[in-house]
This record gives structure tokens, sequence and C-alpha cells, in this order.
């Protein structure tokens, strides 16, 4: 008798199973969640599936240390390319190499010194990368710098003008001739969503007197879409493909002058926030990728890609005068002879 006492009083005090679906709060918190989820799987977009395996094939990746350059440099790897880590920091580029070597276990991996703020550094690692290499299929142009104070580069240039988009114009136009001996080959030059604020300052390419971290930014990658479509279209008659990818808003390092990593506060304050709304370097790197393997862009030429989807090109960025203007510039920036 004790014993079904007992027993009655555990029963009493268990929960009701059927007073959870009185309420809505489960409904509520569930879908809440599901939205969140489908959100932050939206913002990531989508990944790269599918594209051409890479054996026999050489790649370059700028900037490939780190961030979205290291992201695919890795997949480049697992594909089977002959993979050359073009980066300015020799002990990350050589740890990273080692890294890549080991994790995807494809032997042909190198590290080459490049430092795109350097013309005299651009010139040198064509010159070894030519007496090396007999092949480039794929160039990569990542590397980049962003939102950074005020600086030079070795040839006094605004720094963010000078690696965005001068280094990247010397180092591809350096290395024309061996991708059109290679054909079919890419060229996969990196932009951003800041292009579409950016004008080319001719009379004041350094913003002297008038700098801002964001407007030396916009410039720099609005100088990249422009070029990129001259070259486009200047290849025409060739194998050698040149498109845009812009992969995101990615937590990678090269956020590193912005104050949500500079100041620990400001960083803890809104870590939730970094973490939910911006992309890894992994998912940064899909378009990047898909540029460079997917079949169904051979031939394709001067086209703008986001989340592995053609975008469209605003209308100030296809002019052609504004385009061939900033070629000529570029030339006698970099005294580039182009008969050499």
């Amino acid at each position: 008798m004790a014993n079904n006492d007992k027993m009655k009083e555990l029963m009493e005090n268990m929960p009701n199973p059927d007073a959870i679906f009185e309420s809505w709060w489960p409904f509520i918190i569930a879908g809440t969640a599901g939205i969140l989820y489908g959100l932050r799987s939206w913002l990531r977009g989508p990944k790269c599936v599918g594209g051409v395996q890479l054996n026999g094939k050489t790649v370059i990746v700028t900037g490939a240390n780190s961030g979205v350059g290291k992201a695919a440099a890795t997949e480049f790897a697992k594909r089977g390319a002959r993979l050359i880590l073009a980066c300015r920091n020799e002990t990350e580029g050589r740890a990273t190499a080692e890294e890549l070597r080991k994790e995807t276990s494809n032997i042909n991996i190198v590290f080459m010194l490049l430092d795109l703020a350097s013309f005299k550094s651009i010139r040198a690692f064509v010159d070894k990368f030519n007496e090396k290499e007999e092949h480039l299929h794929i160039l990569v142009n990542n590397a980049g710098v962003m939102m950074c104070p005020e600086e030079k580069s070795a040839e006094k240039f605004e720094l963010q003008f000078a690696v965005n988009y001068l280094g990247t114009f010397l180092l591809t136009e350096l290395l024309l001739d061996k991708l059109k001996s290679s054909a079919p080959s890419r060229i996969i030059n990196t932009t951003a969503s800041a292009a579409n604020l950016g004008e080319i300052r001719f009379d004041n390419i350094n913003l002297k007197g008038d700098y801002t971290p964001g407007k030396a930014y916009a410039q720099s990658k609005f100088a990249v879409l422009l070029y990129s479509q001259h070259l486009a279209e200047r290849l025409k008659d060739t194998e050698v493909t040149v498109n845009m990818v812009n992969p995101g808003v990615v937590n990678s390092n090269a956020h590193r002058h912005m104050p949500f990593k500079t100041s620990r506060f400001i960083r803890i304050s809104f870590s939730p926030f970094v973490y939910f709304l911006m992309k890894t370097c992994e998912d940064g790197a899909q378009t990047t990728v898909f540029c460079a393997t997917a079949e169904e862009l051979d031939g394709v030429r001067g086209k703008l890609y986001k989340d592995c989807q053609e975008k469209e090109i605003e209308e100030s960025m296809k002019d052609q005068e504004l385009q061939d203007k900033l070629y000529k510039a570029s030339l006698e920036w970099t005294k580039l002879d182009k008969s050499e």
C-alpha cells in the first residue's frame, strides 16, 4: 500500500506531457532556431561542387599563407595541382606549404617569395618562376590589403592601390606569355563590393591630403574591375580567360585594421555577430575555386562572380575609355615596356 502511495505521489509530481503543447514557446524557439540556421547557411553561400581535377596543372595563388588564399590553395592541392604559394611572409609561407603537403598528400607544393608592394620583388618572382616552371594554367590574384592606415609602397604609391591593383597588374602582365603558352589557362582577379563606391583619381592617385582607408580601398578594387575587363578584351583571341570574383564579407586577417579586430572590447562584444554574419575563409574561397575549375566557364571571360553565380557589373565599370586610360597610366606607373 505504501508503495502504491509513493508511485501515485511520483506520478503527480511529474510534468504533464500534454501541457507542453498548451504553450507556443517550444514552437517559437524551434522556429527561431530554424530561421537562424537557415539565414546563417544562406550567408555562408553555396559550396563549389564538381569542377575538374588539376593533375598536371600549375597554379599560382598570391597571399596563400592565410585567409581565403590559403583555403583556395588547399582545395587546389587536394585536386592535384602543382601549387605555387606566392607570399610576402617567408616564414608563414614555408610553414603553409609544409602544412598543405601533409594535409593533402600533395608533394607538388612550393613556396615562392612575392611582395606585391614592391615592383622589384614582383619582377624577381616572375624571373624565378619562368626559370623553374614550364607552365602556368591558373593565376589567382588573391592577395590584398584592406582599410589600412595611410602608408606607401616601395615605389611610393598609396599602399592599397599598390598592392591590390598595381601589384596585380604588373604580376599579371609579366606572366601573360607563360599563360598564353600554357593555354587554355585562366586568370582570376579578386575584387569587392566596395568597388561600386570607387573612382580613379588620376590627378591624385595617392589621395594626398584626401586619404581615408575606405576611399583608398574602393579606388583599388574599382581599378581591378576596370583592368580585368580591359585584359579580357585584349585576350579575346587567345585561350586565356579573365574573370573576377567577389568572395563576400569574410572573417579573415584582411580585416586586421578594422575596429572589431583592433579593439579588444569591440572584438569581444561583436564576436557573436561577426561569427553569424561573416563567411569563414573556406566559404569565401568557394567562388575562386568555382572560377578556377568549373567546366562551364571554359571560354567565358570578363565576368564577375559572387557565391558561384554571375553578377551584373555596374555600368560605370564598363566604360572602355576609362579602362584604356587606366591601362596606359598603369604602364607608366609600373614603367612596364610592353615590348619586353
